[in-house]
């Protein structure tokens, strides 16, 4: 079977591919389907209410929270592209995904994960300008400021995922179709072609390790310097570092998971399970509760644009 994919034609004989999925303990499966729907519900709706918030409260319309709604509608991503197929295969038997399918999940994964990456260092540059440059902050930070860190962000997830396909695009693949996974990722995904692709996974997982790896130590340091100038200032230095380290938990939650995928040699299928799941269905989840629950601006906000919305709803 011939199929065209992106750029070119893959010519293969593979239509779809099986996954294993995360085990075959029914109680184990009843358990993962139980609270992986519910942090995906959690995660869909607290993310929604954060952009909600953020786009009708004015008081909100800065660009810390211009960033923060922008991450909370990327970790919407990281829940759909994933999360409905593997609770929906979970108590399958035949747990299949087409070979575009395959492909399509792949790309949207590493665009999200570029996406975030961006973002991140956004909102760390932020902070820095924020509590290092408070006089010059306004001017700095910009609404065109705030629109190219956005554009930026999705021009080098779009670019980041198109160069990690068009390594893979046109393998043949003639079987074996099985992942021993709940989704497509890469690492996995080239193993099955027919041809020999040591050369080419080094080269897709250095890409991807360099990319995470490069992001969070320019992160930390970023962080480790605001942190010594916040200790230099006593005035403000409590909500200052309140609102850090719910940055540097979303950090750590989300480059985690990611530097251990893409840069230890030989995981553990079951933890690298685990950290999967954890990566796609709960750190969406958290990062909505830590931005939320951290930050005493955000309650407050939500509880406005709740009030207004049953004062609506009495009126109407």
């Amino acid at each position: 079977m011939t199929l065209m994919l992106m750029a070119g034609v893959n010519h293969s004989v593979i239509s779809e591919f099986i996954f294993l999925g995360l085990t075959n303990a029914q109680d184990i499966q009843l358990l993962v389907f139980v609270f992986s729907s519910m942090f995906y519900v959690a995660s869909m709706m607290g993310n929604s209410l954060i952009i909600f918030t953020v786009a009708f409260d004015p008081q909100l319309h800065s660009p810390m929270y211009f960033l923060l709604a922008n991450l909370s509608f990327i970790d919407l991503g990281v829940s759909c592209v994933t999360s409905p197929k593997m609770i929906y295969d979970l108590f399958r038997k035949h747990k299949v995904i087409s070979f575009r399918g395959c492909v399509t999940q792949i790309f949207f994964i590493h665009v999200i994960g570029g996406v975030e990456m961006v973002l991140l260092i956004a909102m760390a540059f932020d902070r820095y300008v924020a509590i290092c440059k408070p006089l010059h902050y306004l001017t700095i930070m910009c609404p065109r400021m705030c629109l190219f860190f956005v554009v930026t962000a999705w021009l080098v997830g779009l670019i980041h995922s198109l160069v990690q396909l068009a390594f893979v695009v046109n393998l043949p693949f003639c079987g074996p179709n099985v992942l021993d996974s709940f989704y497509c990722d890469l690492p996995r995904f080239i193993k099955l072609a027919c041809i020999d692709t040591h050369k080419l996974e080094f080269m897709v997982t250095a890409n991807s390790g360099f990319i995470s790896v490069g992001s969070f130590i320019i992160l930390i340091i970023s962080y480790v310097i605001i942190i010594i100038t916040v200790q230099k200032h006593s005035s403000g230095s409590s909500k200052a570092l309140s609102t850090l380290s719910a940055h540097i938990s979303v950090v750590v939650l989300f480059f985690g998971p990611l530097i251990f995928v893409y840069t230890w040699p030989s995981p553990s299928i079951y933890l690298d399970k685990f950290l999967a799941l954890f990566d796609t269905v709960i750190t969406p989840f958290l990062n909505s509760v830590i931005y939320t629950f951290r930050n005493q601006e955000m309650k407050m906000a939500m509880k406005r644009v709740c009030r207004q919305l049953l004062s609506y709803r009495k009126i109407s």
